[in-house]
């Protein structure tokens, strides 16, 4: 069933069930289905009506608009017992598909870019088999579809709406299909997985005039010039060296003429870090420098700093659950890459704030099949392989911690 690249030559199929090998064409069907209707964030209509008609049909109790577009399905074992909860995003992104497959997306300027649509087909499949092997497993799963993970964010808004109540969730798991990993791995560490997100745009107020007379105006190129050179010092000179963070100016925008002095300028950047310790930091520290430089230079300014996402970070215990798991089906131990981490976010993070849990990736590159464009990119796509074993890894989380 399984391709014979050397990429997927890591994943051992003889540890894998039969009855979840067997869902394997199923997942492809679901993947591709909602890969060619793909949703932005809180408007994820269709995906939620596919994935609601499917637990319908598999009599799997379920609540359907949380925080607008979400899902909370809930599966109880045989006996009471501990609650774990699965989450699957399931948006896609502003994004024109380039691949020339027959399953590219049907929605003009939006594509899953990202596999979400895996991890929705992942989540599904999960919630099939467990419904179907209850006798396997104590204690209840809630598997939790998430919207607008991409943004403005669906973890919080769900959280806010009780998804973690009714039962209690008391530890929590999450995976993404991940290109930058081959396929047959699988990523997992604790602590820090994914950074921190913050986002700022700054307009500078100078004064214009003609390019030859400079000294009448306030030059907003220049100001704008020396802030974005000077912000970064802010992680070369005021972060501890020994930990991670990025200060990325993305866009500059000012000028209309080659001899005219601009007047206004527009900077738009990110913030990226790991240790929680650095929350509020990044945003005084931007503002004290472009409050200096603008003084300096006699310009006015207005700063708009937006925390998105916290850093994603893993319970040491159910990392360790995660791992054990993984080392089960993976072909050696070489397949779990503990060095994972990265500067992208994600609001799985909101979730690890309230209950423990592990976030871990799986990896979907196959280079050999050209299926190793990275993520957000036109011709984004991944090897379906690591679809089943998803659920696999889900369904061992399942049993390892509520009891086989």
């Amino acid at each position: 069933m399984f391709a014979t690249t050397a990429a997927a030559r890591s994943i051992n199929s003889a540890r894998l069930r039969p009855a979840i090998q067997a869902l394997q064409p199923q997942l492809v069907e679901w993947r591709r289905y909602l890969h060619q209707r793909p949703e932005l964030g809180f408007k994820e209509w269709l995906t939620a009506d596919f994935i609601s008609d499917h637990l319908s049909s598999w009599g799997i109790d379920h609540h359907c608009g949380v925080a607008g577009t979400g899902l909370v399905a809930v599966i109880p074992g045989r006996q009471p017992g501990p609650v774990l909860a699965i989450r699957a995003d399931m948006d896609a992104l502003p994004i024109q598909e380039e691949n020339p497959v027959p399953y590219r997306s049907h929605h003009d300027g939006v594509m899953h870019a990202c596999g979400h649509d895996g991890h929705v087909a992942i989540a599904l499949a999960t919630a099939y088999y467990l419904s179907q092997h209850i006798q396997d497993f104590r204690g209840t799963v809630k598997i939790i579809f998430q919207p607008a993970e991409e943004g403005p964010g669906g973890a919080k808004p769900m959280i806010e709406a009780g998804v973690l109540t009714n039962p209690r969730v008391e530890a929590m798991v999450g995976l993404h299909l991940w290109n930058n990993l081959p396929l047959g791995t699988v990523g997992v560490r604790s602590g820090a997985l994914m950074a921190a997100t913050e986002n700022f745009s700054l307009t500078i107020q100078g004064k214009g005039g003609h390019g030859a007379l400079p000294h009448q105006t306030v030059d907003a190129i220049v100001t704008g010039a020396q802030i974005v050179s000077t912000l970064q010092s802010i992680v070369a000179r005021n972060v501890d060296p020994i930990k991670s963070a990025v200060v990325t100016v993305g866009e500059f925008h000012a000028g209309t003429a080659r001899n005219v002095v601009a007047d206004v300028a527009q900077i738009r950047g990110t913030v990226r870090y790991f240790d929680p310790g650095y929350q509020g930091f990044f945003a005084r520290r931007i503002d004290q420098i472009v409050a200096g430089i603008c003084q300096s230079y006699g310009a006015d300014y207005e700063l708009d700093y937006t925390p998105l996402y916290p850093p994603v970070i893993n319970d040491e215990a159910m990392a360790d659950l995660v791992r054990s798991v993984a080392l089960a089906v993976v072909e050696t131990p070489a397949g779990i890459v503990p060095e994972c981490h990265t500067m992208g976010g994600e609001d799985m993070a909101f979730f690890l704030q309230e209950v423990p849990g592990c976030y871990f990736f799986l990896g979907a590159a196959n280079p050999e099949r050209a299926l190793a464009y990275p993520h957000h990119h036109p011709r984004f796509d991944f090897d379906e392989t690591a679809l089943v074993l998803g659920v696999e890894l889900f369904v061992r989380c399942v049993e390892a911690y509520c009891g086989a």
